[in-house]
């Protein structure tokens, strides 16, 4: 018989720690998403970790702007980011405050709130896809800038809580390089993701944008 998920939130102290640490832990645990028609929970199944100033590939690589100043702030604040001039990406801030290091949350399985995330994903083919990348994540909980360093370790009623969930052992962990990154941040294998979880988003390497002639 299979343990129901841990509901225990977690605490402010699970995200104080270096970003490669807070990463793989991340997986299996539980997001849940207050919303207007009711709460929607997710059960992390990919991430990226980004390492601020020691990382190419991070938006606080060059340091604190506007756009990623949620980054520099408290552990365990949701960092949200705009892309593409379309689509919304959801990251949880860890490491102790002036860090910036943060977790892209990439892919995730929707395990209550089905109903309300297929109303903002209708695209999705079936309910493994509600979730399967980071933007459709974003997608499907409803996160958009607005929520840009919301608590994910405040008291209940807040937007969102994190759950310890059903973490997953260190056997059940793949890693490998980054989706879409590019030069030096490329090459870093600091994307982990649940072994055989059909939610999982597939692998693309960087492709360069062809600039218009």
């Amino acid at each position: 018989m299979i343990a129901a998920p841990d509901r225990t939130p977690l605490g402010r102290k699970f995200f104080d720690r270096p970003v490669l640490d807070v990463a793989p832990d991340l997986l299996g645990r539980i997001l849940v998403r207050t919303t207007e028609d009711g709460p929607v929970e997710l059960r992390i199944t990919e991430v990226e970790a980004y390492d601020g100033p020691n990382d190419p590939g991070s938006h606080a690589f060059r340091g604190r702007t506007p756009r990623n100043e949620v980054m520099f702030g408290p552990p365990g604040h949701v960092y949200v980011y705009f892309t593409y001039g379309m689509w919304h990406c959801m990251n949880l801030v860890c490491g102790p405050e002036g860090t910036s290091s943060a977790v892209l949350l990439r892919a995730g399985e929707i395990t209550q709130g089905v109903e309300s995330a297929r109303k903002r994903r209708l695209s999705a083919r079936n309910d493994r896809e509600l979730a399967k990348g980071p933007a459709r994540l974003a997608t499907a909980l409803g996160v958009d800038r607005a929520l840009d360093g919301a608590d994910a370790c405040g008291p209940e009623g807040g937007p969102f809580r994190m759950l310890t969930g059903s973490p997953v052992g260190p056997d059940q962990v793949l890693s490998g390089p980054r989706t879409g990154v590019s030069g030096d941040g490329g090459v870093h294998p600091w994307r982990f993701w649940i072994s055989n979880d059909p939610t999982v988003s597939p692998y693309r390497a960087h492709t360069p944008r062809r600039r218009r002639t």
